[in-house]
């Protein structure tokens, strides 16, 4: 088998067999001649003209790995309906979880305030006055919060029990009402209700047309007033507009998007000026762990006719 690798990762520990073939590629480049008879493609980082190009011209593909947790990038570059993607599912779940544990911690100790404060040189008292009022201590701690984690998969496997160690109750959001992980969830018809009493709503949702804005001003609205609002999923499943509406007006105490709908962020997004709202430049995953290893898997199942691990839409 010939296996393209793209330049984007150190992949030395991938192990494959005599007589297969691993040539690296640049992600940012169409697709060069001699490397069109690839059989597998991986992919990270990759520009969308690259995979376009690799759509195009790979006629002997038979497996696209994508090392992304959400294969939406590779889904739209047009890829024949024989060849089949598999994602980097459980690649990112310890960085991203890590991730938005800290930005949540940000969120609800307002680091981001603080930090305002120290470049203004100011000492906060109005702030240190808020954390000590037995009345609105509550909001600076995770310890007896509701925390709600939308898109209840591997990351939330690993993410929940953080929470748990902070002292915060953990529910969570699924295809269908239950337990999972030994977690009660609900399903997106419950959603509505379940948010009155969720001080903080985390969002693991993928990108799938089903998803696209599904974090409207219905579900702001929905929310226990003064809550916050993490996304590290993906930008499209946020309604960004409903969300900079309810920061100015103080319907959301705060809010934190690692990822936005346009990335990388425009300079003239009002993204960048809305209050209360902390930034992070799609860094929760970015680190896949275990890539080499998912990898060689995957390509054993295709020598032997094998299940795929990760098989999109399986």
């Amino acid at each position: 088998m010939k296996i393209l690798l793209p330049n984007t990762i150190p992949l030395d520990d991938l192990i494959v067999e005599a007589g297969d073939e691993a040539v690296r590629y640049d992600v940012t480049a169409p697709i060069p001649h001699d490397l069109r008879d690839a059989d597998v493609f991986v992919a990270w980082q990759n520009t969308p003209d690259n995979l376009a190009s690799a759509a195009r011209e790979l006629g002997a593909l038979r497996l696209v790995q994508t090392l992304a947790a959400g294969p939406d990038a590779v889904l739209a570059a047009g890829f024949r309906p024989d060849v089949a993607v598999t994602s980097g599912r459980s690649l990112h779940d310890a960085t991203v979880a890590e991730h938005t544990l800290a930005l949540t911690l940000a969120l609800v100790r307002r680091l981001d305030r603080l930090r305002d404060a120290q470049r203004d040189s100011h000492w906060d008292d109005e702030f240190l006055a808020a954390q000590q009022n037995p009345l609105t201590a509550p909001l600076y701690t995770l310890a007896g919060a509701s925390v709600c984690i939308w898109g209840f998969g591997s990351i939330a496997r690993t993410l929940a029990p953080m929470f748990e160690l902070m002292g915060a109750t953990v529910t969570g959001v699924a295809s269908s009402a239950g337990t999972r992980f030994g977690y009660d969830v609900v399903d997106d018809a419950g959603l509505p209700a379940h948010l009155a009493g969720v001080d903080v709503l985390v969002s693991l949702l993928p990108a799938t047309p089903a998803s696209t804005g599904a974090f409207d001003k219905a579900l702001i609205d929905a929310l226990k007033p003064g809550a916050v609002f993490v996304n590290v999923g993906r930008g499209a499943t946020v309604d960004e507009p409903a969300l900079i509406d309810a920061l100015r007006a103080g319907r959301l105490r705060a809010a934190a998007l690692d990822v936005m709908v346009t990335e990388p962020l425009p300079a003239d997004s009002p993204l960048w000026t809305a209050p209360n709202l902390l930034l992070t430049p799609h860094a929760a995953g970015n680190r896949p762990r275990g890539a080499a290893a998912l990898i060689a898997r995957n390509l054993q199942a295709l020598r032997t006719g094998g299940p795929l691990t990760n098989l999109v839409g399986a």
